[in-house]
């Protein structure tokens, strides 16, 4: 008897269990997670992004692994709420890829609809930006967790971006909201930018960026670091502040300078109660926030100097979490 009613509870949980699989697509590898309706990871994976012939296997790919892992799973289409995908590219709110995604070889698609052709199921699609999904996956399980309004900041090879207003990405017209990395930021500046302008925001708050203003600030002069001779990164470098390198502890003040008035631009026009910081750069620490909060604060309106500073918590999981979010919040 115990045996029955147990079995029939677990039927029950079972029925009532909702699922959904949260897509990130990358240059290299797509990864993948199955998730509950609680926000829970159930299950991780990655697959290989196969870029020939225009990335045209990739879906195709993406749709075959996420059928495999229901048929591994025992869920079927009716347990299952829907998938979202992030991509590198800018999408837009419908789910099409305005300008398509270079590095992978895709042109402008409806990416949500061609991903639920691929499925074949009927359920919900919904696709994003891969900055714009993660920072929906900080505010929803990460760094963010707790708040509705929110920007994420990447700092990394570039510096992305992404916005929450109440909950919902700021997607823009042709899905490039939240491009602060291409805030235009320092006049003076020589050197373009991988979007073709100067003085973006990227060129110096970026991993890449750290380095560059490491760089010119060793070869201004000849006072002693740290830095000199050896390798120069955003890691050698805010090392070298941690251990208090006066050149590297202007470097850091300079960075910060620029990124903390990129930022005070942002929150004067979405007013965010945090900015969450990921990528690389942020594996510092909380040392960031000593350089970069001084400068926001001086650029920021009167009541958005009130943002919180707080690292993202999700890593390389972000994508996945944010995309499951699309169609599970």
């Amino acid at each position: 008897v115990y045996r029955t009613l147990w079995q029939k509870d677990v039927r029950r949980t079972r029925t009532m269990s909702k699922y959904a699989f949260g897509v990130d697509v990358g240059g290299t590898t797509v990864k993948l997670g199955l998730f509950n309706d609680e926000g829970q990871v159930l299950d991780k994976w990655e697959i290989p992004t196969v870029k020939d012939n225009g990335g045209e296997k990739v879906l195709p790919d993406i749709a075959a692994s996420i059928k495999n892992k229901m048929q591994e799973k025992n869920i079927t289409a009716a347990d299952l709420v829907g998938v979202g995908i992030g991509a590198p590219g800018a999408v837009n709110a419908e789910g099409f890829m305005v300008n398509g995604a270079v590095n992978i070889g895709w042109g402008s698609f409806d990416l949500a609809e061609t991903l639920k052709k691929e499925l074949d199921l009927p359920v919900t699609v919904k696709a994003g930006n891969d900055a714009n999904v993660a920072a929906l996956g900080e505010m929803w399980q990460g760094g963010g967790k707790g708040y509705s309004n929110l920007v994420a900041v990447t700092l990394g090879t570039g510096v992305g971006g992404g916005i929450i207003i109440d909950g919902r990405i700021l997607t823009g017209t042709n899905g490039a909201g939240g491009e602060i990395g291409h805030i235009h930021i320092e006049d003076a500046e020589t050197e373009t930018c991988g979007c073709k302008n100067k003085g973006c925001l990227e060129q110096y708050a970026s991993a890449t960026g750290v380095t560059r203003l490491a760089n010119r600030r060793l070869a201004k002069d000849d006072a002693p670091s740290v830095l000199r001779g050896g390798e120069i990164s955003a890691k050698t470098v805010f090392d070298a502040v941690k251990a208090g390198d006066k050149v590297a502890i202007e470097i850091a003040e300079q960075f910060g300078e620029y990124l903390g008035k990129g930022l005070a631009v942002v929150a004067n026009v979405v007013d965010p109660q945090i900015f969450v910081i990921g990528g690389g750069v942020s594996k510092a620490g909380d040392i960031l926030f000593k350089y970069i909060e001084p400068s926001y604060k001086k650029c920021a309106f009167g009541p958005c100097k009130q943002a919180k500073f707080a690292l993202a918590t999700l890593g390389n999981d972000a994508g996945i979490y944010g995309a499951a979010a699309l169609v599970l919040k």
